[in-house]
């Protein structure tokens, strides 16, 4: 389905529109940025006010900022949560529908739940997991959980939603230098930290009730937040079924179609994307990235898409990515699919599950270490990973 028109009231306080699937805003012209002599500011910085990020240092061109927001200053006015509240998987089990999608987060022995409904919403959590500062965050534009280390240079960063876009994702800014970031790459773009790289958590997006059977004394994102929202509802209906992505100006990769997702794996600064479509057909594919041996599995569960029906439960279905390094205990495992959801590794014969646990054989009781990884829809990991490698089907390693 093409959209003609895709206008979302998020807070009741701004409105996101597009016609014809082209932006409403212009972006500057492209070059070397002239400075403004009286503030110093780039005039084609993005028209915002009281801002003290330092423009000048930078490693994009400022006309690549697209604004999303139309206040004056749009920073945080879709509020990131501080002060999340968390409560038990029996209790959101009595509001969480099993197919929900939810963001995982799994650090140190403990394992987090971030609904889709209610991080649509918010965008970015500041949170602290196992006595680690982290933001997880997701910008639904662009299908993107992405988690993060948000220390830097021993201080903790506070990281909200700035209002501005590129190549369609979120970009950030934090509150201690006022930095711009991206989010699909957690670095910083403009400010103080421009080249600032954040150190990236595995984030995959799952369903609920595959989280809750892996982790049953889990912790789950609690829907008191401090803010009334539509919590499950989707302001953006059938977007992940149109052709053009919001606020997009970029070239589209035609290589898979834009709302294609993919699961983005990052070992040792290499990147490389595994199409839902090839995962589909293959259910699991050993391979290697950096150097190292990685495992990318599919789940055929009845993962809902948050961006399709109003009602974030009622979504169709698209199934599950994730990845994970495969070795264990110093052997490089080879793993193949078993049945539902679970692959057998021909080394030993053991049988894992999706989430990486090993539960039946010589190595049960085994987890598989995630790989650091992400769900993105296609368009969007392409733009920000030109000339990286996508698994397109050839002869696997250890096959």
């Amino acid at each position: 389905m093409l959209l003609r028109c895709l206008a979302i009231s998020v807070l009741g306080a701004f409105i996101y529109s597009c016609s014809g699937g082209s932006a409403d805003t212009e972006a500057p012209a492209s070059g070397e940025p002239e400075a403004d002599r009286t503030s110093g500011k780039p005039d084609n910085a993005p028209d915002v006010e009281g801002w003290a990020t330092d423009w000048s240092k930078r490693t994009i061109d400022l006309s690549e900022l697209i604004r999303g927001i139309g206040a004056s200053d749009p920073r945080d006015i879709i509020p990131p949560l501080d002060d999340p509240k968390y409560e038990s998987v029996a209790q959101a089990s009595e509001w969480l529908d099993d197919r929900e999608p939810v963001a995982m987060l799994e650090l140190d022995g403990a394992a987090r739940a971030y609904p889709l409904r209610i991080l649509t919403w918010h965008e970015i959590i500041n949170d602290e997991v196992a006595g680690t500062p982290v933001a997880v965050t997701y910008c639904p534009l662009c299908n993107s959980a992405v988690g993060f280390d948000r220390r830097v240079d021993g201080q903790t960063l506070r990281f909200g939603v700035s209002g501005l876009l590129r190549n369609s994702d979120l970009v950030m800014w934090d509150e201690q230098t006022e930095s711009l970031w991206q989010q699909i790459t957690g670095q910083a773009i403009v400010g103080e930290l421009a080249g600032t790289q954040l150190p990236l958590i595995p984030t995959p997006i799952v369903s609920w009730k595959g989280f809750s059977e892996a982790f049953p004394n889990g912790d789950v994102l609690s829907r008191d937040t401090g803010y009334d929202r539509a919590y499950g509802s989707n302001p953006y209906v059938a977007y992940d079924s149109g052709s053009q992505p919001f606020l997009f100006n970029g070239e589209l990769d035609s290589r898979y179609p834009p709302m294609e997702r993919v699961v983005g794996v990052t070992v040792a600064d290499e990147n490389k994307a595994y199409p839902f479509s090839v995962l589909a057909e293959m259910k699991a594919i050993n391979d290697s990235v950096g150097g190292e041996p990685v495992v990318v599995l599919w789940g055929a569960a009845d993962t809902a898409s948050a961006l399709d029906a109003s009602s974030i439960p009622e979504g169709r279905a698209v199934g599950t990515g994730v990845a994970y390094l495969r070795l264990v205990d110093g052997q490089a495992l080879t793993f193949n699919p078993a049945g539902d959801d679970t692959f057998r590794d021909r080394e030993t014969g053991t049988i894992w599950d999706l989430l990486g646990t090993a539960n039946d054989g010589p190595l049960a009781g085994k987890k598989l270490e995630p790989a650091v990884h992400t769900n993105h829809l296609w368009f969007a990991w392409a733009a920000f990973n030109s000339g990286s490698p996508v698994y397109e089907g050839e002869e696997e390693e250890g096959a």
